[in-house]
């Protein structure tokens, strides 16, 4: 194994030279940097991790704590893209993420904080997960720097999706497009699901748009067969609505199923819209009208936020981080 001991004889320099010169140091001048960086290249030299991590007192490896109810994991169209985002910009500043085990079934298994502890994680990123669950609130009540996604906590870093905006933007486009019978199925019970139905009576009394209790439902995140059930209710009701909206893009395309399975074409005899702004909801026909999240600005800000907790513990504010999405108009909605 190619030790800095003879890179350094190779290069005619110190050890501490060497050393300084793999690890970016600014007093050591460029030209040098590089010629010790393409020696060790050429050598082969590889740092010891374990070595460096006792050093430097960290691994430069970050916990990612990811449980999606629905069993789509990695196939979850909104989180995979904020993870994927999140791990370029980890990357880019020279970390590894690795999952935290979350197989429950698994004997003498680890608890989310053993399993962080046991990695060494230098911070963890929690998203899509019940953040009631004890062992959740065990890990966020500990010392490791902790940033969340689309859930606040006390006292600990969080990035939002503008859920609020997002669903009052949705409805004034709606609006505008002269719908005053709008139908909400709406997901489960989360701090998501809060925002987005608060949003959604809250604009409807502003713009003075009545909402019969029959004309809202629940049904889970990215359930295609829950919203066909609640999309074929509505259908039912006397005096049906004229849009439908879902708790997110693939849900909808149950909905879709139930409506064109009555013979009614969508958005001429009932529009729809979705949330999230997912790909394939732009290559479908019509397209979707959605809210388009901006997975790539929540992934990155999540990561570059974990990142200066664990660089930088002293001068991070731990704030809220707000990002706002926009309406993708589509061509499900017709105008009144």
């Amino acid at each position: 194994m190619v030790s800095m001991k003879d890179i350094s004889k190779a290069c005619g320099v110190s050890v501490a030279t060497v050393s300084k010169a793999l690890n970016d140091h600014k007093d050591i001048g460029e030209d040098t940097k590089e010629r010790i960086r393409q020696v060790a290249k050429e050598m082969g030299y590889s740092p010891n991790s374990a070595a460096k991590a006792l050093k430097t007192n960290r691994t430069n490896n970050i916990g990612v704590l990811f449980v999606d109810e629905a069993q789509s994991g990695l196939t979850h169209d909104y989180f995979s893209y904020v993870l994927d985002s999140f791990k370029r910009t980890a990357e880019e500043h020279g970390y590894d993420i690795t999952f935290i085990n979350c197989n429950k079934t698994r004997e003498n298994r680890m608890s989310y904080l053993e399993h962080a502890r046991y990695r060494g994680f230098d911070g963890v990123v929690i998203a899509c997960i019940d953040f009631a669950e004890p062992e959740v609130i065990e890990l966020v009540n500990s010392n490791i720097p902790i940033v969340t996604i689309d859930y606040l906590f006390n006292n600990r870093m969080s990035v939002f999706s503008d859920n609020i905006k997002g669903m009052r933007d949705l409805m004034t486009y709606l609006y505008e497009m002269g719908h005053r019978k709008i139908a909400y199925i709406h997901g489960a019970d989360s701090a998501v699901t809060q925002a987005r139905v608060s949003s959604f009576y809250k604009t409807a009394e502003e713009l003075g748009i009545e909402v019969p209790d029959k004309y809202v439902k629940e049904a889970a995140y990215r359930s295609t067969r829950d919203s066909y059930k609640r999309t074929c209710e509505l259908l039912d009701l006397d005096n049906p609505p004229t849009c439908i909206l879902y708790p997110d893009d693939f849900a909808s395309f149950g909905g879709i199923n139930a409506i064109k399975e009555r013979g009614l074409r969508i958005p001429d005899d009932i529009s729809v819209a979705g949330y999230d702004g997912i790909r394939v909801g732009r290559h479908i026909e019509p397209k979707l009208t959605t809210v388009k999240q901006d997975t790539d600005a929540i992934g990155a800000k999540a990561a570059e936020s974990l990142i200066h907790l664990i660089e930088q513990p002293k001068t991070t504010l731990i704030e809220q981080i707000v990002v706002k999405g926009e309406v993708y108009e589509g061509k499900t909605v017709k105008k009144l």
